[in-house]
């Protein structure tokens, strides 16, 4: 970034297998990252890119027959890629890096108080008495805007809205005070005005306590919202990044392209929406040349033969596009997303006006 900010974590190179019967799917091929500390990241991508199966890296709660094969993933000093117990875990996630999942009713114990939940997660990781732990609890339900929580302390999940189960959720993740929060699809569950109110809590507690925020979403809609910094994702790799402003404004590779165009608010009356053809690839099989070449319009033959490098746009925008590469011929942006600041600019989003 060409601002000196803290990188918080930092991934380089993680190839992640899964072993499925006998065959092995490679979910994430070589992807890097860093992590800035109190910065919004969104991580974006069709279901199947990748995003969550690259994040549980940070937390290691990969599926049983998942595998880090490559890679490494620094916090604080420590390669978490070499984390394999538990036990190890336990100063890590949930205290330092913690997790909202898109379904709270499945992070949640039904036959468990809501109160009980938060105090337990603060008597575990601050070792606080139960008494203290309950003041903390109902001091946290109302900042995440459970209202009257002194009373609703003893209610179970199922005595709680969708919207309000959500708030509990993030509740729990920020008992620890974690230094990250990844909010994974947070908010797909929910209607939108409720998603608004759940995007301005994330928002406004990241204000108050200054954790670094990484989104994973298909949802550009939450993107253009509340990221600074975006990192497209596409068959088990990154294949553009760069900040909020330069993905929705000047994207460079195809894929950012059909996505964009893909955003309902784009949409003609009386026009079908835009849809990307076609599939992305089997991660059970070597990829040859970008992954994308098979579903992208402006393909050329090397596409097909050999892998792209990532191209530098700006000293924050990159993308792995042959388009960039000097000897490519100029090709246009589709001609949906030309000049999208100035339409996206006039458009209200059920959210909330998108950013400028």
């Amino acid at each position: 970034m060409s601002e000196e900010r803290k990188v918080i974590l930092s991934a380089k190179d993680i190839e992640v297998q899964f072993h499925v019967r006998s065959r092995v799917l490679t979910a994430i091929r070589g992807v890097s990252l860093d992590l800035y500390e109190g910065e919004t990241i969104a991580i974006v991508g069709e279901s199947g890119s990748g995003k969550s199966v690259f994040t549980k890296t940070f937390t290691g709660m990969l599926d049983s027959n998942g595998f880090i094969t490559n890679g490494s993933v620094m916090y604080d000093g420590i390669d978490l890629t070499k984390l394999k117990k538990d036990k190890d875990w336990e100063g890590i996630r949930g205290k330092r890096i913690a997790t909202v999942f898109q379904d709270p009713m499945t992070s949640l114990n039904p036959v468990r108080t809501i109160g009980y939940q938060i105090a337990e997660v603060i008597i575990k990781h601050q070792k606080k008495s139960k008494e203290e732990a309950k003041q903390m609890a109902i001091k946290l339900m109302g900042e995440v805007g459970i209202p009257n929580p002194e009373t609703r302390y003893d209610e179970y999940p199922f005595q709680y809205s969708g919207g309000m189960r959500q708030r509990i959720v993030i509740a729990i993740a920020l008992a620890c005070r974690p230094n990250i929060l990844i909010c994974d699809e947070p908010t797909t569950a929910l209607d939108v005005t409720i998603q608004a109110q759940i995007l301005k809590l994330i928002k406004d507690l990241q204000k108050e306590y200054g954790y670094t925020t990484v989104y994973i979403t298909h949802d550009l809609g939450v993107v253009a919202n509340v990221a600074d910094r975006v990192a497209v994702m596409y068959a088990g790799q990154i294949i553009e990044f760069g900040n909020a402003e330069e993905i929705f404004y000047t994207p460079k590779h195809p894929y950012t392209w059909a996505l964009l165009s893909s955003l309902p608010q784009l949409g003609i009356k009386g026009e079908p929406l835009y849809a990307i053809t076609g599939t992305p690839p089997s991660l059970y099989d070597k990829v040859v040349g970008d992954a994308f070449a098979p579903r992208n319009p402006y393909a050329m033959k090397i596409d097909f033969e050999e892998e792209p490098p990532f191209f530098k746009v700006s000293d924050t925008h990159y993308a792995k596009t042959w388009l960039l590469d000097p000897r490519a011929p100029q090709v246009e942006p589709p001609k949906a997303i030309r000049n999208l600041h100035d339409r996206l600019i006039h458009m209200t989003d059920e959210r909330g006006e998108y950013r400028g």
